[in-house]
């Protein structure tokens, strides 16, 4: 079977990336051939007389077009869509399957009415929690993507309620629950290289305990609460943010403004793996979040978690792992924080049960065989 996947991957980095790359992988090793076509990406080249780039088996194809900020989704609908077409026909692709439903899904769904090909859609959270309630001219092309794809994917239970609540005529009978997975090879608890090499990179003393947040520094991820946190701690410790976004720099100048100690910022990281294993408790505190990969990441670490109350992270974070608190509420944060630093039994207790829950989504789901095979026979 041939596959063509649409969404972002490496070398772009992102929770969806990552999701798209286990599910390829996982397919490339059960015999199917996958291609995926992604955003435009300088470290992206064509391999000699082939019109992709072999990625592990994968073959990946970053877009033509300019690569514009603002106008970066629109380019890749336009030129995606066109490569898409082109691949199917060059290459007789079975499946399309894009990944969030604009901009990759609306390109999967528009590929799929010129080559009549079946189309899955998979929903990771934020087009349906944000793009789809914040922007309401986006209404109209995500239901049309909704409607048009043979079979909609959702990361979590509380995503896939959200895409039902939109009414489109028959879509309880083709949504289905398609959970993220955490590569646990890659990310445990053991390592084989220095586990303290992050720390000396940052001058951070040994006897400093970490707390890490890793994600894209927007509003939706409330990296403003940490902070807010941070200035009430009574733990000794060091916050570690990882990753890069629009608010970036004005959090940057409310730590030094406010003077709040210890705050590193990293900016984006290929490394997160190794710097998950060097902290100690790692935070998720979104005000919205479909599933919250990073969580199960840490967990595989063995790693306590805290998150906030909402969507797809209270279905992973349980009484025994980690602690869930409210988004607005940066007191209950910083006691959360302090209760798992200061008391052994409790982080402890959380460290021994995270493997186990994190094992949980050890397992890639891949959502094509019994519906193509019963389709196939059928024919």
């Amino acid at each position: 079977m041939k596959i063509a996947m649409v969404g972002q991957f490496p070398p772009h980095i992102g929770g969806v990336g990552v999701h798209i790359h286990s599910l390829a992988k996982e397919l490339v090793k059960n015999g199917e051939e996958v291609y995926v076509i992604t955003y435009p990406h300088k470290d992206i080249k064509n391999e000699s007389n082939f019109d992709y780039m072999d990625y592990n088996g994968i073959k990946v194809i970053g877009t033509k077009g300019p690569n514009i900020t603002g106008l970066r989704s629109l380019f890749y609908v336009l030129f995606g869509t066109f490569q898409l077409i082109s691949l199917i026909k060059k290459e007789n692709i079975d499946i399309i399957h894009g990944h969030y439903i604009y901009p990759a899904g609306l390109i999967a769904v528009l590929a799929g009415i010129f080559t009549k090909k079946k189309v899955y859609v998979t929903s990771h959270g934020s087009d349906m929690f944000c793009l789809y309630h914040q922007h309401k001219f986006m209404q109209p092309v995500i239901k049309f993507v909704l409607k048009r794809a043979d079979v909609v994917l959702a990361v979590s239970e509380a995503l896939k309620e959200e895409i039902l609540k939109t009414g489109i005529d028959g879509i309880e009978n083709k949504v289905r629950l398609n959970w993220n997975t955490v590569d646990i090879d890659e990310f445990c608890p053991s390592v084989l290289e220095n586990p303290d090499n992050f720390k000396d990179e940052f001058n951070i003393p040994e006897t400093k305990q970490i707390i890490l947040f890793v994600g894209n520094i927007i509003k939706r991820k409330n990296v403003a609460k940490i902070l807010e946190a941070k200035k009430q701690l009574k733990s000794d410790c060091v916050l570690v943010v990882v990753g890069g976004g629009p608010l970036l720099t004005n959090l940057k100048e409310k730590v030094k403004d406010e003077g709040i100690d210890d705050v590193i910022f990293t900016g984006p990281r290929n490394d997160v793996a190794n710097i998950i294993r060097s902290s100690d408790i790692l935070i998720l505190p979104s005000y919205s979040e479909s599933f919250g990969l990073v969580l199960i990441e840490a967990l595989a670490c063995g790693k306590p978690v805290i998150g906030s109350n909402v969507g797809g992270i209270k279905e992973i974070i349980t009484s025994d792992v980690g602690l869930l608190v409210e988004p607005t509420d940066s007191i209950g944060l910083a006691n959360a924080i302090d209760s798992i630093l200061l008391d052994d039994d409790l982080r402890k207790k959380f460290q021994s049960n995270a493997r186990n829950r994190a094992m949980d989504f050890a397992e890639v789901d891949i959502p094509y065989y019994d519906e193509i095979s019963i389709e196939k026979n059928n024919n």
